[in-house]
Order: C-alpha cells, then sequence, then structure tokens
C-alpha cells in the first residue's frame, strides 16, 4: 500500500490540512510544535484505529478551537499493488472518530462502511492487524532508538511483540489456559480446586458403594454370574495381550532380518578386503624389478637413447669423408679502375668550372661534365670489381674452415661412439640384464605388476572406502558377530512371528481380539448392572452406584480437560518458540545485509538468541560476539533500525504497509545516516517511505518534501499574576 494524499479535519492543530506524498521516499520537515507528531498519529489511525474513540481519547484528538460536536477526520488516498489480478488498485480511507464514529473503505470501486470490516479488509492489505502491531513494526520513533537500554520499549519487548504477534490473540489464549489450569489444580485446604472437588467426592461415594455391596451377600448368584463375566473379559484381555505381544515380535523380526541382512554385508564384504590387502602385500613385496617404476622406466628410456645414438655413431662412422679442393678463382684487380675513375671526375669537373669562367671557352663545360659521367662509370665497375673480390676471399676462408673440421669430426665421433657403449653397457650392468631386450621386457613386466597392484588398490577402495587396512580384520569380525547376534535373536522369537506376511496378519488378528474384549466388557458391564439392580436394598446400592459413576464422568471429564488444556499450552509454546526461530533466522539474514552496509562492513556478522532475542554483533577489535548494548547508542539505534526492517519484511508478509519513521537517526553520524538513508531509498522498491524531521539534512535524498509551518502564536501576557509580572 502506497499512500497518496493524507487529509486531516479537527484533529489536534489541523483544522484542515492535506499533504501529498510520493509513492517512494517522502520527507516531512518542519520545526517544533510544527504536527509531525499529529502526522504520525493520524496515518497510524487511518490504518490500524478504530473509529468508535472513547469521549476521553477524542477530547485529546479534537483541535482545541474546532467545535465539541466535531469529530476529528482522516482520509486516506491510496494505491495497492498487492494483488496480482490487480497489479494498481486504486482506494480511500475515511475514519471520523469518536462514539458511533464511522468508516468507509473504497477499494476499485467498491465502498465498505462496516467499521469492523473496514478494520478486517485493511489489515489484509497491510499486514498490520492492530496499533500496537503497526508501533511494533512499520513505526519507528526517534526515541526508541535512542535509549533502547533504559526505556521500557526494549529490544527484546519490541521484537518479541512483533515475531510471535502476541496482540493477535496468542498471549490472552495463553493467560486464559494458564486460568483454567489454575482453577483446575488448585490443591489448598480453604480454596481446592475442582479436580481435588470432584476427587474427594468419588472417594466418598465409593466407599458407600463399597460398603453396601459389602452387605449383600444376598447376591451371591448375581456376583457368580458377574464373575464368569469378569473371567471371559480377563481371558478377551489376555488374549489381546499375547497377539499385542506376538504382533511386537513380528515387528521386531521384520527388523531384525533387515539388520541381519545388512551385517552379513557388511561381513562379507570386509572379508573380500581383507582378501584384497593380503592379495596387495604379496603383489607389493614381490616386484620384477629392485628400481620404483619411474627410475626404471627413466633408465630404460637413457638406454634406448644410447642406443639409437650408437646406431647413428656407427653408420656415420661406417663411410669415408671426402675432402675435395676445388680451385679459386683469383680476385679482380679493382684498384687501377677506381684510380682512373677518381682522376676523370676530377678532370671534369675542372673542365667544366673553367668553361664557366673563362669567357669564350663556353665547349669546355659541355666537355667536362662527358669526363665526368665517365668517371663516374668507371667508378661503378670498380665497386663491383671490389664486391666480387671480397665474395672470391670470404669463399675461400669457407672453404679451409670446412675441410679443417672434417678432418677434426672423425675422431671426436669415434670417442662419443666409444662413451655411448660404455654407458650402455654401465646401465645394463646395474640392472643385471644382458641387452635393450631384456630391459624392454623387465620394464614391461614392472608396468603390469604396478597396474595389477592400483587395480586392487581401486577395488579395495569400492570394498571398504578408506578404512586403514589394519583395522579390517576387526570391523569383518565385528560385523560377522553382529549377524551372529541377529540371527540369534532372531531365533528366540515365536515361529509365527518370523513367518512372511506375519506383521499384517497378526494386526488384522488384534483388531478382532480388542472387538472380542470390547464385547466381553459389554458384557461384564450387563452382569454388573444386573447386580446393582438386584431388589434386595437396592434403591440404596444403586443410588450411590449412580452418583459415584457421575463423579468419575466428572472427574474424568475434569481430567481430560486438564490434559487438553496442557497439551494446548505445551503446543502453543512450542510453536511460539519453533516461530521464533524460524523468525530469528531471517531477521538475522535481512540484518546482516543492512548492519554491513549503514556501517560499511565494520559489522558483519549478527546472532539473535532465540529465547531471550538478545541481538549480538562481532566486534573487529574484539574478533568476537558482543552485545549489541555495550556499544554506542548511535550504533544500537542503527542495529535496531535494521532489526526493525527486518521485521517488517517478515511480520507483514507479502504486504507492504507505509512505513513512518520519526526522525530516527538522530543520533547517527552524517556518514552513517546518508548510509542509513540509502538503505531506505532502496527500501521503497517494495514499501512507502514517510521521514519525518526537523532538519533538512536530507532533502536531497527525497522523491519529495512537505514543509509544515511552525506556530506563530504567543502570549500576550495580560493575565500573568502579579507576582510574575513584578519578576
Amino acid at each position: 500500500m502506497r499512500i497518496t494524499r493524507l487529509q486531516l479535519h479537527d484533529v489536534k492543530r489541523y483544522r484542515d490540512l492535506q499533504i501529498d506524498l510520493a509513492p517512494g521516499l517522502t520527507i516531512v520537515r518542519g520545526p517544533n510544535e510544527a504536527g509531525k507528531s499529529t502526522i504520525v498519529q493520524a496515518i497510524e489511525l487511518g490504518l490500524t484505529g478504530s473509529a468508535g474513540a472513547a469521549r476521553s481519547d477524542l477530547d485529546g484528538l479534537r483541535s482545541w478551537d474546532a467545535d465539541p460536536a466535531a469529530r476529528p477526520t482522516v482520509k486516506l488516498d491510496f494505491t495497492d499493488d498487492a494483488d496480482l489480478d490487480h497489479p494498481e488498485r486504486r482506494g480511500r480511507i475515511e475514519k471520523a472518530f469518536g462514539p458511533g464514529g464511522t468508516a468507509s473503505l473504497t477499494l476499485d470501486g467498491e465502498t465498505t462502511t462496516d467499521p469492523a470490516r473496514v478494520d478486517a479488509l485493511l489489515a489484509e492489505l497491510t499486514g498490520i492487524p492492530t496499533p500496537a502491531f503497526f508501533r511494533s513494526t512499520a513505526l519507528v520513533g526517534h526515541g526508541e532508538l535512542q535509549d533502547l537500554d533504559r526505556d521500557d520499549a526494549t529490544v527484546r519487548e519490541r521484537l518479541a511483540a512483533s515475531i510471535s504477534a502476541a496482540d493477535r490473540g496468542t498471549a490472552a489464549a495463553v493467560r486464559e489456559l494458564e486460568r483454567v489450569l489454575t482453577d483446575l489444580n488448585v490443591r489448598g485446604e480453604r480454596d481446592p480446586g475442582r479436580l481435588r472437588i470432584a476427587e474427594e467426592a468419588v472417594a466418598r461415594s465409593q466407599a458407600v458403594v463399597d460398603a453396601g455391596e459389602a452387605a449383600l451377600t444376598r447376591l451371591a448368584a448375581d456376583r457368580e454370574a458377574l464373575g464368569v463375566a469378569e473371567a471371559a473379559r480377563e481371558a478377551a484381555a489376555a488374549d489381546l495381550a499375547g497377539k499385542k505381544d506376538l504382533l511386537e515380535q513380528a515387528r521386531r523380526a521384520e527388523i531384525l532380518i533387515v539388520e541381519h541382512a545388512a551385517a552379513t554385508e557388511r561381513s562379507e564384504r570386509f572379508a573380500e578386503g581383507v582378501r584384497v590387502g593380503d592379495e596387495l602385500d604379496v603383489l607389493r613385496g614381490s616386484h620384477p624389478s629392485a628400481d620404483p617404476l619411474p627410475v626404471l622406466r627413466q633408465r630404460v628410456e637413457q638406454l634406448r637413447s644410447l642406443d639409437a645414438k650408437i646406431a647413428e655413431l656407427g653408420a656415420m662412422l661406417s663411410g669415408e669423408i671426402q675432402v675435395s679442393f676445388e680451385a679459386i678463382v683469383p680476385a679482380p684487380t679493382w684498384r687501377p679502375v677506381a684510380i682512373l675513375a677518381f682522376v676523370a671526375v676530377l678532370v671534369g669537373v675542372g673542365l667544366a668550372v673553367a668553361g664557366q669562367a673563362v669567357a669564350g671557352q663556353a665547349v669546355l663545360g659541355p666537355i667536362g661534365l662527358g669526363v665526368a659521367g665517365l668517371g663516374a662509370l668507371l667508378a661503378l665497375v670498380g665497386i663491383r670489381q671490389r664486391k666480387a673480390a671480397l665474395d672470391i676471399r670470404r669463399q675461400g676462408q669457407l672453404a679451409d674452415i670446412e675441410i679443417d673440421r672434417r678432418l677434426r669430426g672423425r675422431s671426436q665421433m669415434e670417442a662419443e661412439l666409444r662413451r655411448a657403449e660404455s654407458e650402455s653397457l654401465a646401465l645394463l650392468a646395474g640392472f643385471g640384464l644382458a641387452d635393450l631386450a631384456a630391459a624392454d621386457d623387465l620394464l614391461a613386466r614392472e608396468e603390469a605388476h604396478v597396474a595389477a597392484i592400483e587395480q586392487l588398490d581401486a577395488k579395495l577402495l569400492g570394498l571398504v572406502g578408506r578404512e586403514p587396512a589394519e583395522t579390517l580384520p576387526a570391523i569383518r569380525d565385528a560385523a560377522s558377530r553382529d549377524a551372529q547376534l541377529k540371527a540369534a535373536e532372531l531365533e528366540t522369537l515365536a515361529v509365527e512371528a518370523r513367518e512372511a506376511g506375519a506383521s499384517e496378519r497378526l494386526a488384522a488378528e488384534v483388531k478382532t481380539a480388542e472387538a472380542e474384549l470390547e464385547t466381553a466388557r459389554d458384557a461384564d458391564a450387563k452382569a454388573r448392572a444386573q447386580v446393582e439392580a438386584n431388589p434386595v436394598d437396592a434403591g440404596q446400592v444403586a443410588g450411590e452406584a449412580e452418583r459415584l459413576g457421575v463423579w468419575r464422568e466428572q472427574l474424568a471429564a475434569l481430567q481430560r480437560r486438564a490434559r487438553v488444556h496442557e497439551a494446548a499450552l505445551g503446543g502453543i509454546e512450542r510453536a511460539t518458540a519453533a516461530t521464533m526461530e524460524r523468525a530469528t533466522r531471517y531477521l538475522e539474514k535481512r540484518m546482516v545485509e543492512d548492519v554491513e552496509r549503514i556501517t560499511d562492513g565494520r559489522y558483519r556478522r549478527v546472532r539473535i538468541d532465540d529465547e531471550t532475542l538478545d541481538i549480538r554483533l562481532v566486534a573487529p577489535e574484539k574478533g568476537d560476539w558482543v552485545d549489541v548494548r555495550q556499544l554506542s547508542d548511535g550504533v544500537l539505534a542503527q542495529v535496531y533500525l535494521a532489526a526493525r526492517l527486518g521485521l517488517i519484511r517478515h511480520a507483514t508478509g507479502d504486504r507492504r504497509p507505509p512505513i513512518v519513521l520519526d526522525d530516527p537517526f538522530v543520533a547517527f553520524d552524517d556518514v552513517r545516516a546518508a548510509r542509513a538513508f540509502a538503505l531506505l531509498r532502496d527500501l521503497t522498491r517494495d514499501h512507502q517511505v514517510v521521514y519525518l524531521t526537523s532538519t533538512d539534512r536530507y532533502d536531497a535524498a527525497a522523491d519529495a518534501v512537505v514543509e509544515l509551518p511552525g506556530p506563530t502564536a504567543v502570549d500576550a501576557g495580560e493575565d500573568r499574576p502579579a507576582a510574575a509580572k513584578s519578576a
């Protein structure tokens, strides 16, 4: 539910007031005496208040300058999206308070005017059944978060009231059950309980009946018939007891058969495990190789490498090394060409300069340029001849190096071949083998041996898991003894109980025996009635016997009532404990996120005691849990705010009532107040939030700001006492 507009008429300081509220976060700001508390009270009255207020309450609610007959009126326009079939329903609540007050609720065009029905529909819409529950959850005042450890509304009381929903009738039911049990069980002499009165009456009547029956010796025949009936009843009871015993044996036999099969299977499995373990011991002590498999594999690989190297070197040394000599062509002479080119360039440049400098000799210029060009061509030829000479010299040097390398390579390969053969013989000698084939065979046998060990290890793991090998015989023997014990115990049971389907058959026989016992009891009752109906002094005996029966019935009824009330009380207590446990776990989960966010990760763990509802945090300085009341008032307020937000989510279920906060962040510093406001902003996704304050430090975070004007009237002072004026 989200309130869109609040209208007040003749409510405290407001004769007429209308304010619009944002669907998200609205700040209602004003100075002291601006009427912020009146806004809070008006929202509470509109959502949970009873229109039929007492006259004394009406006098405190009505505006001072209103007509004495005026009724304070609260109107709330709202939208509701809790119904999936109607995602955006609009409605209006209007309540006029006072004796015979009126209430109406309009939702989707349908109007309800019965006050009780209006309250029920509002409780369904908001999830808040009563004003007390509203104040315990969706209404948070600044006083509640400042003095929690000194105020009557302690954390525990507020949590208990909200979680157990005591104002929904649970506490009243508990008190009523305790009152009835006290009335039944009082044992005092002056004020005996009803159970004691009935017990004493039964005892007195029983004494009179016993005395009368002792005097009725003339009723021997009737008593004999009664004895026969009693004997038949006892025989039926004995037969029923025997069949019940057989039924219990049959059920025990079913259990023993299952347990015997399980013990036998366990014994066989561990016996197989012992056998596999013994086989493993034999294999582990009989490896084909004295070296571990990785070492053996490495050495065989080394032998193979040496064998390949020996074969390669032998092949290389089996032919002769051919050394060829090629005649090196003399390098062309490039220096004369270079000198001639240099001279031609100089002459050409000189002629060109002279042609420009001497008058009448212009023909020298072209000649000089031609000679210089010729010199440039000769220079290119000289450069090519020089490069060819350098290539021929380099080829000669490489040929010399190749000849030298080939002459020295054969002796090195022969030495390397001898070393490889020596290393191969040494490795074979270490194995005690003749050749590489024998080494390969040893490696293959060792690999097969290790594979067999690994296979048996896997089988043993599947049989007994990680159980140590030395414990397997003891476990096997214990399982075998257990199977023998189960078999022996099974043998002690009756053969009839061990038959297949005995349990179902005996259960049917027990039902039949119970019916026969009931018939015998009826016969016994009839025989007793005949004795009591005997005309010899029958009036006195029968009358007292009837009174005894009445008292016994009353006593049995009272005893049943006491048992029922005790069971109901215990059920409520167990249900309350279970509810508290689920609620505290839910509350812890929700509080952790909010507390961590408000404190910027300083406190990350929250724990709530299921019985005392004490809240504890892990203090980073201590590294351990501490009671939240040991921390500062600001932290206490922040933790309690997170608790209240979690309670709203838990207590109202899938309903989304507006949350009203009367400046609870007074004790917060600016940083944590900003984080708390960010938390409220996120909360507006599910709930409308109305925050009342006297400061503007939160205005920027709001969707809407409603500013209330402060009072302007002052006391003129004309009626002050004389003593006060002189002072």
